[in-house]
């Protein structure tokens, strides 16, 4: 029994959240929704984990629908790459909802708790889908999904602060656009090949690369992307969506949502479209590599400046999009297993950091750093995980912002790129400035009052702590997450997606 319910693993991590959220809304009771969402997030990470399990030493196993197979029917397709996407999301999603049942009572009306639950759970079945699925077109549906929920997440904390709404606005406005400017790519696309499926598609464009068609899509479909990673120019929506939705989703979106979307970019590039292409290697050189450095650097000089630290955090992931975006552009192994494995660190150490600062707020009401002066000593557990999760984004010694960095310099370094190195040296130095004003804060000022602030709860800590722990495990012990990233990044680089693959689930249909 057992084995025939793992054999369906790929379906399930989608099915069972996508099931969650209607049912969160069909009892209409936010214990219960709680615990189904809970439930069903536990379930899809054990199966992320099996499936990652499966497929660490290089295996590709493909699920056929209904078995029906592709390129006729809709076919999930897992390989290293995205299982270690899946692994993360699911592992973020099941420390959000503990965190967010306490964290959502001062910054969502009760009577809404039961529709965080439900969008909760379909912003986490959109994920999934993106990640897993080896449908082009069902990645724009996924995205969609996940879009959409995330919007309603992002508006529930006008709850708090009206403008969140304003929030939700852009980023409604300029996720659809990048959602149009993808769809509208896939159409040139499908145009141009006939087909849908990612496996197929690859093949079929193989000869294609004159063709004017497949360029414009190509070209819409990056551009598209653009939008839903942040890249730099294109994050205006990222800074008022993290500021202003409630904490918990600030936090799972920071840890989640702009790495999957990277995830779908390096899929399209060194999967879908040939590496060969010079189209593809003039994108990469002259697009994405000075977006990322001015990234690096623009963001970071502006997270400097920010007075709040949710604000201050959010320039900050556009800083370490940069870094990432560097990885892909340097087009090797190791710049991509570089964009791999800091695809997971940050998602530990930006997760914890949020969840700190949203226990901050639950106790104090603000996230403004002025108001925080002197909390070192009256929250030292909370002010303790900021303080390692700050050093992890410098890239100290001992964390994985460490581990991440160290990877990309050995990267430009293969590549003699000399200055680049200096580059990702010093935006990191950048990065002490606005990491110091926030310890500067907790610990050198006096506190501007004599309330008798406490300790953050548990529920709150628990998560955060996790995370941070996480993030010192993995920067001590990196040969695990760097032995994934690279045979990862292989997977991605020499198309081991592709390859035929290991046959999951229905068998003998039509």
């Amino acid at each position: 029994m057992m084995s025939s319910v793992l054999s369906h693993s790929p379906i399930l991590v989608v099915l069972l959240p996508l099931l969650a959220g209607p049912l969160c809304m069909l009892f209409g009771n936010r214990t219960i929704a709680y615990f189904v969402s809970i439930l069903a997030s536990l379930c899809s990470f054990l199966l992320s984990v099996y499936l990652l399990s499966l497929v660490s030493d290089g295996t590709v196993l493909s699920y056929h629908l209904g078995g029906w197979a592709p390129p006729l029917g809709i076919e999930y397709r897992v390989d290293a790459a995205n299982a270690l996407v899946l692994v993360i999301v699911s592992v973020i999603s099941i420390l959000t909802l503990p965190y967010a049942r306490k964290s959502i009572e001062g910054e969502i009306a009760e009577k809404h708790h039961t529709l965080f639950y439900a969008c909760f759970m379909m912003c986490f079945t959109g994920l999934m889908g993106v990640t897993i699925t080896g449908d082009a077109f069902n990645v724009f549906v996924f995205l969609e999904v996940s879009s959409l929920s995330t919007y309603v997440l992002v508006a529930l904390g006008a709850e708090k602060d009206r403008r969140a709404l304003s929030a939700a606005y852009d980023y409604l406005i300029l996720g659809t656009i990048g959602a149009t400017f993808f769809v509208i790519g896939l159409g040139l696309i499908y145009m141009a090949t006939g087909t849908l499926n990612m496996v197929d598609l690859a093949e079929r464009i193989t000869s294609l690369e004159n063709n004017r068609t497949v360029r414009s899509g190509f070209a819409f479909i990056v551009v598209g992307m653009g939008v839903k990673v942040a890249i730099f120019p294109l994050h205006r929506w990222l800074p008022g969506a993290y500021t202003y939705a409630p904490s918990a989703i600030s936090a799972f979106l920071a840890a989640t949502a702009t790495k999957v979307a990277i995830y779908v970019v390096m899929r399209f590039i060194f999967l879908v479209f040939s590496t060969k292409f010079g189209f593809e290697k003039d994108t990469l050189t002259f697009i994405f590599f000075p977006l990322a450095i001015v990234a690096m650097f623009a963001a970071s000089f502006t997270a400097v400046y920010q007075v709040n630290l949710k604000r201050l955090l959010a320039f900050s992931s556009v800083a370490q999009i940069g870094y990432m975006l560097l990885g892909i552009s340097l087009f090797t192994v190791t710049g991509l297993s570089a964009a791999m494995v800091h695809l997971f660190n940050h998602a530990l150490t930006k997760g914890a950091l949020f969840f700190a600062i949203g226990a901050i707020i639950y106790r104090i009401g603000s996230p403004m750093l002025p108001n925080m002066a002197g909390l070192g000593r009256k929250m030292p557990w909370t002010s303790a995980a900021i303080v390692i999760g700050g050093l992890s984004l410098i890239g100290v010694p001992g964390t994985v912002g460490f581990v991440s960095k160290w990877v990309l310099l050995k990267a430009a370094l293969e590549q003699n790129y000399w200055l680049v190195s200096l580059a990702i040296v010093l935006s990191s130095l950048i990065s002490i400035v606005y990491v110091w004003k926030i310890i500067e804060q907790l610990y050198l000022q006096p506190a501007k009052s004599d309330d008798a602030i406490t300790e953050a709860p548990l529920s709150l800590l628990i998560p955060t702590w996790i995370l941070i722990l996480g993030s010192v495990w993995f920067g001590v012990n990196a040969e695990f997450t760097v032995q994934v990233s690279t045979t990862a990044a292989e997977s991605l680089f020499h198309g081991k997606f592709l390859e035929p693959a290991t046959i999951m689930g229905l068998e003998g249909r039509p």
